[in-house]
């Protein structure tokens, strides 16, 4: 459980690279217990990678890991690595190419088209590989990110109160660059593509509690961050 040390990171230096990098070596390990070996050899993409934080941790181990996001923000620190533009929401994400294993963390929720997004999933997947999806659900205390928990009077009434009490600038709008995604939606939506099985699911920062995901509605408001291994 690390929900405490990302609250105290967050208080103390908002979210910062510390905070990220918190997040993903917890992720490393809660995926190295589902059975992924993080081992040279392995292919990794690091698919919305922002800074690329989370592929540098697995860089550190030995993995061959490429970035791929819209632009290229990576760390100075990884001027070297493999970046490959790409609109996640727009593109044909096939043309990155196939991979052992596929980080997709807190990108999710930021997707116009998430059936489009989970259907192309085998696509960069090579047989036997796995992807892991976390997000920031909706309904969960942080799902209107930094206007949480005003998002619980509805995403647009919820930003008007938001602006006219707190008086500080979003970086989010929702149907703009932050959208409403719910577990239930997208379980089904996994569930029924014919190519892909849920390995494990698990509250991302207390999987200790993943019987709570077996929970229709109330994982919706206590998950905070959903974690999925898909293979």
């Amino acid at each position: 459980m690390i929900i405490h040390k990302l609250i105290l990171q967050h208080l103390k230096h908002q979210d910062d690279a510390g905070f990220y990098r918190l997040q993903a070596l917890d992720a490393i390990q809660w995926m190295e217990r589902q059975g992924v070996v993080f081992d040279r050899g392995l292919t990794v993409l690091d698919l919305g990678c922002g800074h690329g934080i989370f592929g540098a941790e697995l860089l550190a181990r030995g993995c061959q890991v490429e970035f791929a996001d819209e632009g290229n923000y990576l760390d100075p620190g990884l001027s070297k690595a493999v970046f490959k533009p790409i609109n996640i929401d727009l593109d044909d994400l096939s043309r990155l190419g196939k991979y052992d294993v596929v980080i997709c963390s807190n990108v999710y929720e930021h997707l116009s088209k998430p059936e489009r997004f989970i259907e192309s999933i085998p696509g960069i997947l090579k047989p036997g590989g796995r992807f892991y999806l976390s997000w920031t659900n909706w309904l969960s205390p942080w799902g209107g990110h930094e206007f949480s928990p005003f998002h619980y009077l509805g995403p647009q009434l919820g930003i008007r109160v938001y602006d006219r009490l707190v008086r500080k600038p979003r970086k989010h709008t929702p149907f703009q660059n932050l959208f409403p995604t719910y577990i239930g939606q997208t379980l089904r939506l996994i569930r029924n593509h014919p190519q892909l099985k849920i390995i494990r699911v698990a509250p991302r920062y207390y999987p200790e509690f993943a019987f709570l995901m077996q929970v229709p509605l109330l994982r919706e408001f206590l998950a905070w961050n959903c974690a999925l291994l898909i293979g």
